[in-house]
């Protein structure tokens, strides 16, 4: 896949993040010689590509007051899993939802939510919400809570970028 060089230049500029203004794209094309539409027609290009797969945010929760974090795992049967997941994913409280293979017999889960609380109280009460709300009451479930928080980002193209390949 061929890249230009202001191709390199927008991806070196955004993947650490946006700059926190007003308007952000604006800020990027002074910074690029560009115009605010050609940043953003820029993305949704190289997004459109498959350059960029992924264009979201990354929040340090921990930062802002939520320190109790729990991915809440579950054995839910197998012909209900995507309906349960579906639920699950649809409340606004769940930040994640995804589907992974059980490992028996020491590991029975095979789906997991990530919700998110300022205590422990606060997220335990919400799992059990969510385990009625998507119809999973019955479902086992455990609640693990982070003891540490490691650093989140999005891709690296830097080294790529300052290449110029």
């Amino acid at each position: 896949m061929e890249l230009t060089l202001k191709d390199l230049s927008l991806i070196a500029a955004i993947q650490d993040g946006l700059p926190l203004v007003k308007d952000p794209y604006a800020e990027i094309g002074r910074k690029l010689g560009l115009s605010e539409a050609e940043v953003i027609e820029s993305i949704k290009e190289l997004t459109e590509r498959g350059v960029i797969r992924r264009f979201g945010l990354v929040l340090s929760h921990r930062d802002l007051g939520y320190k109790a974090n729990a991915m809440v795992v579950w054995d839910i049967p197998d012909d209900a899993v995507g309906e349960i997941g579906e639920r699950l994913a649809a409340l606004d409280y769940v930040t994640l939802c995804y589907r992974r293979p059980r490992h028996l017999p020491d590991w029975p889960y095979n789906l997991f939510c990530m919700i998110h609380g300022r205590d422990r109280a606060t997220v335990e009460a919400l799992a059990d919400e969510a385990a009625v709300a998507a119809g999973a009451a019955d479902c086992p479930r455990n609640v693990l809570f982070s003891t540490r928080q490691f650093k989140q980002r999005g891709a690296r193209y830097a080294k790529c970028a300052a290449a110029g390949t």
